[in-house]
């Protein structure tokens, strides 16, 4: 595993910015996993300052930064088309150097101007002008038979980068949008019938606000939004010791040498890597109980969301040195679920109590329905305190509750979980005991009736 590497980069740039420890991370998890990152937070909190440190840390990317307005267009984003590409019975010179015999021609007229120039020859201006008439005859002949569809200037360009940085890309005109969220989605780009396609790894992007996709005029820019898989919420450094280590570093004017490095090969090679990280049966399951509770607390989390969490807890996982995702690599998915920032506590501790104690959050989720349950249970009684019926009805539920409890248990089960089922099992005994008084019934023990059930 080349995991080294990336941990080493994170903690050189982690030097250079004071508690920017979660969004450094979720840079290496973006880039690692291909996906896209939006960074929420005020003006001068080193969001871009974090993204370019990490990007000179990769020898061979390109990079693309542009801030966003409303007078961004199409060709400042995308490139151009090349007007000689309009011209019939003529190509661009970018077009025509790809075939061979105007490649060798072009090269050899290049290297005889070079030496004339040098020499000054008369010979030497000859055959320059012999093979200039070679060349333009082979131009004539691939302009014939090649196709003259219009040809995209894309250098310098995102289809010409590997990493994006679009500030404030909300910020975009309408007339963008569209191009924008195939970029960001599908990695091309579509001008006058050319597609070109996109080697960019991820996108990223900052703003200091969020639209507001309640107002009728801002509801376009909700896909916009979406297409950004990672979201992390930055704000100013609250440590004074912090703040102080920063301060001292900016004033002594020290430049810091970039000593940890990866080439844009070797990514690639860790990209391959990360996709081998297993994902086991139970992770996906864990994944669902998650994605039941987060929708049963009202946050909206849509099924092409919940489909593509595996890459992030597999980039996790082999950042901690793993070839298979453990539940707690979940807990990174934090940064994944949120759509606005008032949602990040109740996504987090979801995720917490499912996924740093899966087998008590189960149990938990056992214990509520029965709680439930008895509640139904004593309001029925309480109506009619003849009508032994609900009792019945309860305690054949609790019943199939404790059952299910104690089928938690395995026999490779460390000693916690297993305090974890014995504690729900007893929960459940007391709910029998408080039953049977109601009923005055005498108390058979829950794992009794178990036995005599089966």
């Amino acid at each position: 595993m080349n995991n080294q590497k990336m941990l080493d980069i994170m903690a050189e740039v982690n030097k250079l910015a004071a508690e920017r420890e979660e969004l450094i991370e979720c840079i290496a998890l973006a880039l690692l996993s291909r996906k896209n990152l939006f960074i929420l937070g005020d003006t001068g909190q080193a969001k871009s300052y974090c993204i370019n440190e990490f990007r000179k840390r990769i020898r061979g990317a390109k990079q693309f930064e542009r801030l966003m307005s409303k007078q961004t267009d199409e060709e400042q984003l995308f490139g151009r088309i090349n007007l000689a590409s309009l011209i019939p019975g003529n190509l661009p010179l970018e077009v025509l150097i790809k075939d061979t015999s105007y490649a060798v021609l072009h090269n050899k007229l290049k290297s005889l101007f070079e030496q004339y120039e040098i020499d000054g020859q008369q010979s030497t201006l000859k055959e320059a002008h012999d093979t200039a008439n070679q060349l333009e005859a082979v131009k004539r002949i691939a302009c014939t038979l090649k196709s003259n569809a219009p040809q995209m200037v894309t250098e310098g360009k995102i289809p010409d980068s590997n990493i994006v940085f679009l500030d404030e890309i909300f910020k975009s005109n309408d007339g963008i949008l569209n191009s924008l969220l195939t970029a960001l989605n599908e990695r091309v780009y579509t001008n006058e019938g050319q597609t070109v396609n996109i080697p960019v790894i991820s996108f990223f992007s900052a703003s200091n606000e969020i639209p507001n996709f309640k107002d009728s005029t801002q509801q376009i820019l909700k896909p916009l939004y979406d297409r950004f898989d990672l979201k992390v919420l930055t704000n100013y450094v609250e440590d004074s010791a912090n703040r102080m280590k920063i301060l001292l570093d900016k004033q002594s004017n020290m430049v810091r040498k970039v000593n940890a490095v990866i080439s844009l090969s070797e990514l690639e090679q860790m990209q391959r890597e990360v996709r081998q990280v297993n994902v086991p049966e139970k992770i996906n399951e864990l994944m669902d109980t998650v994605l039941c509770e987060l929708r049963r607390c009202g946050i909206q989390v849509s099924d092409r969301k919940f489909f593509g969490f595996a890459p992030i807890a597999q980039a996790k996982a082999y950042l901690r040195g793993d070839s298979e995702v453990t539940s707690k690599d979940l807990l990174v998915l934090k940064n994944y679920f949120w759509n606005e920032p008032s949602e990040i506590p109740t996504v987090g501790r979801t995720l917490t109590d499912i996924c740093e104690n899966p087998i008590g959050a189960e149990v938990e989720k056992y214990l509520a329905m029965a709680y439930e349950s008895m509640a139904e249970m004593e309001a029925d009684m309480q109506a009619d305190s003849e009508n032994l019926k609900p009792y019945v009805k309860f305690s054949k539920e609790l019943l199939r509750i404790y059952i299910d409890v104690t089928n938690l248990a395995k026999p490779d089960m460390n000693n916690a979980d297993l305090r974890e089922i014995q504690t729900g099992e007893a929960k459940i005994e007391e709910l029998s005991v408080k039953a049977d008084e109601l009923a005055s019934t005498s108390h058979v023990t829950m794992s009794e009736r178990k036995r005599l059930n089966v």
